[in-house]
């Protein structure tokens, strides 16, 4: 819930912030944006490294670096500071924290309705966060101020690991398991590309081109190595045999249609909002309760 609520409620908080660090639109965005790369870029990299350090290390490790990121941002006196607080800390902690919930519900829940519905809290949850985080931004905002929303992100994380001590991983870590690291900087350099890419488009075309035709050419590198380490017998950073599960395929383009849809419409119609109708953060906040409840009826459904 706080890693999607992180995602999505600095997109009610651009004009505060904005204003008050003295920059503009486009750098709130920015670091918004950096946030997201640096955890997408992270996130496959860090799931093997639970295997090396163990699921729960990763987990409050993760939890630690995203709870001095949030309170380094609350106290961010220009945007640089709230880069590196809540892109660089928050996105690697974010990194660190996300698979570990996913591996040990996996080990916990081994029959499948009881997994079926720990999956379907973690994902409503996540989904709640994501839509609920322009709500409760907003809330936070408009009555003390956008500081106090990293203050909360903060508390919530504390609480967390005060719950999180008697936690129990039921697999031991492993410190000589093997780490793709070639594999890990090909897919990580190519993330990067592909997104920073994106992010030219319309402002200049001619890099965004560039960019996507770099980052395809590296991702294209990674997969022809990972499957040439398959053939080798070794163990690769992601394995290609996961691509040819169906119901697995099913889930990943299902997910990446949700989180698009949603991610997307709040980065997109927040900014519209403040800017160009000249809303509050609190009304803005107010226009995606509608998607809050969708998602938590449809998830626990």
């Amino acid at each position: 819930f706080i890693c999607s609520f992180a995602g999505s409620n600095m997109n009610v908080m651009i004009n505060d912030i904005s204003r008050d660090l003295d920059t503009t639109v486009k750098g709130v965005q920015t670091a918004i944006t950096l946030f997201l790369l640096i955890m997408a870029i992270l996130m496959i990299p860090c799931s093997k490294l639970t295997d090396r350090w163990g699921r729960k290390r990763c987990f409050l490790w993760g939890l630690t670096l995203y709870g001095a990121g949030a309170l380094l941002s609350a106290v961010s006196p220009n945007l640089g500071v709230l880069i590196l607080g809540n892109s660089v800390f928050e996105g690697v902690g974010t990194a660190l924290l996300i698979p570990p919930v996913y591996i040990l519900a996996t080990l916990w829940f081994d029959d499948m309705t009881s997994r079926a519905w720990a999956f379907g809290v973690i994902s409503g949850l996540g989904g709640i966060g994501a839509a609920a985080g322009p709500l409760i931004g907003g809330l936070i905002t408009s009555g003390i101020s956008w500081r106090a929303a990293f203050v909360f992100q903060a508390l919530v994380v504390a609480t967390i690991v005060l719950l999180s001590r008697r936690l129990e991983d039921p697999l031991p870590p492993d410190p000589t398991r093997p780490f793709d690291g070639v594999g890990a900087a090909l897919s990580g350099v190519g993330m990067f590309f592909v997104v920073f890419g994106i992010l030219q488009a319309g402002s200049n075309n001619v890099l965004f081109a560039v960019f996507l035709a770099v980052g395809a050419l590296f991702l294209a590198a990674f997969f022809l190595y990972i499957r040439r380490l398959e053939r080798k017998g070794k163990e690769p950073l992601l394995s290609t045999g996961l691509f040819r599960n169906r119901t697995c395929n099913l889930a990943l383009v299902t997910q990446n249609i949700q989180w698009l849809l949603l991610m997307g419409s709040s980065f997109v119609v927040s900014v519209y909002l403040q800017e160009v109708r000249g809303y509050s953060a609190i009304k803005t906040g107010v226009i995606f309760t509608a998607a809050t409840l969708g998602i938590l009826f449809s998830s626990l459904a």
